[in-house]
């Protein structure tokens, strides 16, 4: 396995995506991009791809290239790219030299203030909304995370061959978020939002406890007998997409 593409691939497709709900729940953030019209292509050298498109207000991720991208930033290795992520390295315009200027301010308000809910300081900040959007991007980090370590880590790939096709939903009470993930036949898709039909669930009693577990400030058996979160339907799959979850922060610490 190599590790620093695996990294790129969760740094692209699990991390980069939270970004649409940044916009979307951080006022502050939604006021910066709310005249944006621009696309960002993000490309590794015979590697991962991913895009961001801003319109309207609303910001949408894409796995893959991007059909008319405003601007492609291009990585020679997946390595290049992570060193981006961990604010060691640039990455080589190959396309929108005039929106330089946007990316080292305006979109740096973005990537600054993401790194401030994925990452944040001690201590945390208390505030019951900045709890909800970082416990969002926790859930759809995980469960992104979680279908990348399934394709490609060697553990989760064994893991995923031995779990039951079908659907599980990830929810917090009362009114989410929610994600799920679907396993069938070695195909691993996940989502955000509520399962239409899920094969098993697995529910917060409310975000502090959701947010409690997914931050790994809680152990997952303890939350279970304490009742913080209920576990239906098919159990052996909630058993093997738990053992997946507590491997994403190997990758992602």
């Amino acid at each position: 396995m190599n590790k620093d593409l695996l990294v790129a691939r969760l740094n692209l497709h699990a991390v980069l995506q939270n970004i649409e709900d940044l916009v979307r729940l951080d006022p502050e953030m939604a006021e910066v991009s709310r005249s944006w019209n621009t696309s960002i292509q993000f490309s590794v050298f015979r590697g991962p791809a991913a895009y961001l498109e801003f319109k309207n207000g609303f910001c949408r991720h894409g796995v893959g290239v991007h059909p008319s991208p405003s601007i492609r930033l291009f990585f020679l290795s997946p390595g290049h790219l992570n060193r981006m992520f961990r604010n060691e390295s640039m990455p080589i315009p190959l396309k929108g030299f005039k929106q330089l200027g946007f990316l080292k301010t305006d979109f740096a308000k973005l990537t600054a203030r993401l790194e401030y809910y994925l990452k944040p300081a001690s201590p945390m900040p208390e505030d019951p909304v900045y709890i909800t959007i970082r416990t969002t991007m926790l859930l759809n980090t995980a469960v992104h995370a979680a279908r990348e370590l399934a394709l490609l880590e060697p553990t989760c790939m064994k893991v995923a061959a031995a779990t039951p096709a079908g659907v599980l939903q990830i929810g917090v009470l009362p009114d989410g978020p929610y994600a799920h993930l679907s396993m069938a036949s070695g195909a691993v898709t996940a989502a955000k939002g509520p399962a239409t039909k899920p094969s098993a669930t697995m529910t917060f009693r409310d975000t502090r406890a959701a947010h409690a577990l997914l931050s790994g400030e809680q152990d997952s058996f303890l939350a279970v007998a304490e009742g913080e979160v209920l576990l239906h339907g098919l159990l052996p799959m909630i058993d093997n997409i738990g053992l997946i979850f507590d491997r994403v922060e190997k990758y992602l610490a």
